[in-house]
């Protein structure tokens, strides 16, 4: 396994390993980077920039993105501009970057930004909108503003691929089975009564979807896919309970006291086939990478490892070797 996680890791990013992001002197990017002079408050404008190839000169919160984030790790170097809803003015000033890039909610920001440099707003979770669709849409917007097109649609094919790919496993282990995967509840707590319910217009329900996945809840949602209810209006729906961490703090031994969890769906039956997943971070507002790690954070969970191998041998071999190519080119790409 080994030796496939290794492929993994090149083929996603196809553009080389992230480490830790750090505050401080921006040095040298690292193998499989290009420095460009944009800043990201936004977090899933930061993680699409990773995932191309790009080390932002800094981005809004840095060490709580490694939190709720956590993958794709933001490039070595990667400066913290404070809070994304009040970042450092000086700093950005400093800075002087080309490009301010924020998201919609960001919007009050505008006008004492402008001020440094030019802002650009890029919108993701729009009402009516394909939310898949609009994810593509960012990628290719933000591969031609860094000169990084290639990498972009690399990307986009390679999340493509992946969810088509962990699709034909599911079926083929449904058909050998004669099992579907239930349907998903998939929540983050935001206390031990209370939780943030994914359905339509979410990143993990334009995940599920291409995964050949039902989601149990079908109640509305936000322009961010997400409705806050109480534990009560969960206890009566049939599916398997998807957790995605971060916790409250204390939040399992709270859960393990909680008379409604205990009643949860897969919680009360005690089963290992419909027992409740805990997923580590995933950024549930975020773009391809998120996808990509919720895609394979479930697949892990859901698939036998024999389809899970098979899978990832046939997705990443051919991809793999994209990979090394594109880092080759890197050194004449420049650090510019």
């Amino acid at each position: 396994m080994k030796w496939l996680l290794a492929l993994i890791g090149l083929s996603l990013l196809a553009v080389g390993p992230a480490s830790a992001a750090m505050t401080g002197d921006a040095h040298e990017a690292p193998v499989g980077f290009v420095d460009r002079p944009v800043v990201a408050l936004d977090w899933t404008l930061a993680e699409t920039l990773t995932g191309i190839g790009v080390r932002a000169m800094g981005v809004g919160q840095v060490e709580t993105y490694a939190s709720w984030v956590d993958q794709p790790a933001l490039p070595q170097g990667t400066r913290d501009l404070g809070l994304r809803t009040q970042p450092n003015l000086e700093q950005l000033a400093t800075l002087a970057p080309n490009d301010i890039l924020i998201s919609p909610m960001l919007a009050s920001l505008a006008p004492r930004l402008s001020a440094i440099a030019p802002v650009t707003s890029i919108a993701i979770y729009t009402p009516d909108a394909d939310t898949w669709q609009t994810l593509v849409a960012a990628t290719r917007q933000l591969g031609k503003l860094t000169q990084r097109e290639p990498q972009a649609e690399q990307l986009i094919r390679l999340s493509t691929t992946r969810l088509a790919g962990y699709n034909a496993a599911l079926r083929q282990q449904a058909a050998r089975d004669g099992e579907t995967p239930l349907p998903l509840l998939m929540v983050q707590f935001m206390d031990d009564r209370h939780v943030r319910i994914f359905g339509d217009n979410s990143l993990f329900q334009a995940v599920i979807e291409r995964m050949g996945i039902d989601n149990a809840w079908q109640g509305d949602t936000n322009a961010w896919g997400f409705a806050t209810v109480s534990l009560e209006k969960l206890v009566t729906l049939k599916g398997r309970m998807v957790v995605v961490e971060p916790l409250p703090p204390g939040g399992r031994e709270a859960l393990a006291r909680n008379g409604l969890w205990q009643a949860m769906p897969g919680v009360r039956e005690n089963s290992a086939a419909s027992a409740p997943l805990f997923l580590p971070p995933v950024w549930s507002f975020g773009a391809l990478p998120s996808a990509n790690r919720f895609a394979d954070l479930l697949a892990d969970h859901l698939l036998d490892e024999h389809l899970l191998d098979e899978h990832l041998i046939n997705d990443h071999t051919d991809t793999a070797l994209d990979g090394e190519a594109t880092l080759e080119g890197e050194i004449t790409d420049g650090h510019h």
